[in-house]
């Protein structure tokens, strides 16, 4: 009896080490997580710079996506996932990367080497009543290798005032379209506008305009501002298209409108390229249960950056912001931003109870990569909670995303968009609560 208890410990040790020591392959262990946090920009003519669709293209490229993958360059996930967790979180865990250092090492075995993986399928709008809404004139990015940030204007007309349940952006240039911010502008019948004729955008690089809404025609012809509704639709490079939760979002819509682009960027190209990226808009005859807000703070924002943002040349600086909530919110999503020379973003609030909610955390700042950050829940905080931001700027020669060499002064200058100047803001996209919110999932 006791030998056969022996056997039977050393037959179960040698099972378990067997187990252990399986070397993973293609099909069952390293297809799912490019398929979950790679293939959404590593696609044919998608925006990474080649496709990871099959074994063969993914074992062509294993060295090297091991390499990015132990340096956490990739995926890109700028936030700290042991700060916060995100819908959608591209971050590999630990097991994931070690899954992949080691079926590389391992000679990359195939498995099924004939499985193509595919782009996972955008969430569905059962609402099939869309309108397609085009730029009158494509951007034009010019061949110069230098990144482009444009202003434009997509003009909307439709027979009679309707509602929006949901807005998509389609891009066209993949490879070069980084990111897009859009607002819409509704127009009163009551008075003169001239929304729909030239220009439809600005190159900011070529053109540097305080007057940019008057440029565009943006504004009554008495110079007064028409209703605009912030962020209806944003983009970031591997984004896909979702809609807030059921009963939340949507917007009005009037007979003459435009979808206002406050900032499209382009990355760099040594060629001339026209791009003629354009929206889905989602109809309904439903008016909004409950309309998203939107505020921010720090940079032309409800609060203000202390110091004042100003970073001399040769010189690490801290800056903060503050800001106490006025009511019971229920947060939707977040959005940091700094420019270049950003290196850290931490944000938490303080509840009147003296709870902590964590917010977000980026240890590593990357202009290139910026998320609109969707809590797993909807987040709430109380009226009276204080919310902190905390950012650090590298103004040295060490920092190598510096545009200057050497190093000068950089500052906020009036909320410019120029990457060579400086920004800090913290963006929240929210609904007043309501009893349940924290149970509703945000994705």
């Amino acid at each position: 009896m006791f030998h056969r208890i022996n056997l039977l410990l050393i037959c179960c040790l040698l099972l378990s080490a067997c187990q252990m020591n399986t070397t993973p392959n293609f099909s069952e262990d390293i297809a799912p997580i490019v398929q979950q946090k790679c293939i959404k920009c590593h696609q044919q003519n998608g925006g990474g710079p080649f496709p990871l669709t099959n074994y063969q293209e993914i074992a062509s490229k294993g060295q090297l996506i091991a390499h990015v993958v132990q340096q956490k360059i990739m995926p890109p996930w700028p936030a700290d996932p042991e700060y916060a967790h995100f819908t959608g979180e591209l971050a590999l865990s630990d097991k994931e990367i070690n899954q992949i250092q080691k079926w590389v090492t391992s000679g990359m075995p195939a498995g099924d080497s004939s499985l193509q993986l595919e782009l996972p399928p955008n969430q569905q709008i059962k609402n099939s009543n869309f309108i397609v809404v085009k730029l009158p004139q494509p951007f034009l990015i010019k061949g110069d290798n230098k990144d482009h940030f444009f202003v434009a204007k997509y003009p909307i007309q439709v027979p009679a005032n309707t509602y929006i349940e949901a807005i998509e952006f389609v891009p066209h240039q993949l490879k070069l379209v980084h990111h897009m911010n859009a607002h819409l502008i509704n127009y009163s019948e009551t008075q003169t506008a001239f929304p729909h004729s030239a220009p439809y955008w600005v190159d900011q690089n070529q053109q540097e305009s305080q007057r940019i809404h008057k440029d565009l025609n943006l504004c009554y012809t008495d110079g007064s501002y028409p209703a605009m509704t912030p962020s209806v639709c944003n983009y970031l490079p591997g984004a896909q298209f979702s809609k807030y939760p059921e009963g939340i979002g949507g917007f009005s819509l009037t007979k003459q409108a435009v979808l206002y682009i406050n900032d499209i960027h382009f990355g760099p190209s040594p060629i001339p390229v026209i791009d003629s990226s354009y929206f889905k808009i989602y109809l309904t005859d439903k008016a909004p249960v409950r309309p998203v807000k939107e505020f921010q703070i720090g940079t032309l924002g409800l609060s203000p950056v202390v110091p004042d943002l100003s970073i001399p040349a040769n010189q690490i600086k801290t800056f903060k912001i503050e800001f106490t909530v006025p009511e019971d919110i229920s947060i939707l999503n977040m959005v940091p931003h700094m420019h270049l020379i950003g290196k850290k973003f931490k944000s938490y609030a303080i509840k009147p109870s003296g709870d902590t909610v964590r917010l977000i955390a980026i240890n590593q700042w990357d202009f290139r990569w910026q998320y609109f950050y969707r809590p797993p829940h909807l987040l709430k905080l109380p009226r009276g909670s204080q919310i902190y931001v905390e950012a650090v700027y590298d103004n040295t020669s060490q920092n190598p995303n510096n545009p200057f060499s050497p190093p000068q002064l950089i500052r906020d200058r009036n909320g410019s968009m120029k990457t060579t100047d400086e920004m800090l803001q913290l963006i929240l996209t929210y609904i007043p609560y309501k009893k349940g919110d924290e149970d509703l999932p945000n994705e």
